[in-house]
């Protein structure tokens, strides 16, 4: 298992709608991350900022890579790219974060 961290941004005005989608995120798109071994998945906001940082745990075998080709994800991107910068095919832009410390 292996953690996981980025950032992706918030275009200004768009979080209260950001929080709303995701607290009535799909349920086939959650049981598409888990079967892609993601877990223990949380997203946080700096509100000033608009940054939105998000933590996740990737299995060993995890599918990530494959996500972008499920018609699943890439409706839930369409949904989600009014809110967010997102690249061409409505992906989420994201920066990797680099582990600086971690306390077990």
């Amino acid at each position: 298992m292996s953690i996981h961290a980025f950032r992706m941004q918030l275009k200004p005005g768009m979080t209260a709608e950001y929080k709303a989608r995701h607290d009535q995120i799909w349920p086939e798109l959650t049981d598409l991350l888990r079967d892609a071994g993601i877990s223990d998945y949380s997203i946080f906001l700096d509100e000033p900022s608009g940054a939105l940082f998000a933590v996740l745990k990737l299995a060993e075998d995890n599918q990530r890579d494959a996500l972008p080709g499920n018609p699943i994800m890439q409706r839930w991107w369409d949904h989600m790219a009014p809110l967010m910068e997102v690249d061409a095919d409505n992906r989420p832009r994201e920066w990797p974060l680099l582990p600086m410390f971690h306390m077990a």
